[in-house]
């Protein structure tokens, strides 16, 4: 933060009368005093300022050491003056006060300034930052683009292989869906046979008892006829001895 432009310059005279009947004029410049160019800093205004509180101080001095006596109404005019001198100097220190002031307020703000500087290099430090970061991004996105192009390769493949294996697997329900029909029109024979054998087995049973029945009728025919050949033959032969006598 800078100042420029010239003080404004004032000057400030009074007389005082000494006890003697001498007199004597005493100027003090304002101007020449405090005075002095702002666009040099608030270091080398304080400085001005500080040589402008001497001069009043030095004016005091000689104020005070006046000791001869003096009528009242020039004693109320050196009075006067003499509160003016102090309200100079109050208005010197009023002044340094603000410079320093000032001053801090200048250091305050080139903090800041410095502050904001090193935020800009810290920004630009982001900045650089995240380029590196989208360059990163950029090589990671064409390497998945390459990923994507190969794994979309291998998609296809995996596809063809996978419309391979449905066809074969149709192929072989088909295949297992005609064994399936196959198998039930052979267990409809094999278990219509298998009645039948069932049912033969039945007749087979029947017919050979219906056999022995018979064969036990016809062996015991035999024997009543065997039983009525032997009764004939005696019977004749008895006869015969009979004729024969």
């Amino acid at each position: 933060m800078s100042m420029s432009g010239s003080m404004p310059r004032s000057r400030m005279s009074y007389s005082s009368s000494m006890a003697g009947g001498g007199g004597g004029r005493m100027m003090g410049m304002y101007g020449s005093s405090a005075g002095g160019n702002f666009a040099g800093g608030y270091g080398g205004l304080g400085g001005s300022f500080g040589t402008g509180i001497g001069i009043g101080s030095s004016v005091n001095l000689d104020l005070n050491a006046t000791v001869a006596p003096v009528d009242p109404a020039l004693q109320a005019q050196r009075q006067q003056e003499k509160n003016q001198i102090l309200g100079l100097n109050n208005r010197f220190a009023s002044f340094i006060d603000k410079v320093r002031m000032l001053e801090q307020t200048n250091k305050m703000l080139e903090t800041k300034l410095e502050f904001l500087q090193n935020q800009g290099t810290y920004a630009s430090n982001i900045d650089s930052m995240f380029q590196a970061y989208i360059e990163n991004l950029k090589r990671q996105l064409e390497t998945l683009g390459q990923e994507k192009v190969n794994l979309e390769g291998s998609l296809l493949q995996m596809q063809a292989l996978v419309e391979d294996f449905k066809n074969k697997y149709e192929d072989e329900i088909n295949k297992r869906t005609e064994v399936e029909n196959e198998f039930v029109l052979i267990k409809k024979d094999v278990d219509e046979s298998y009645m039948n054998k069932v049912e033969l087995e039945a007749k087979l049973e029947g017919l050979t008892d219906e056999i022995n029945f018979l064969r036990n009728i016809f062996d015991e025919e035999i024997r009543e006829l065997q039983a009525q050949i032997q009764d004939t033959s005696v019977t004749v032969e008895i006869d015969n001895n009979r004729n024969l006598d």
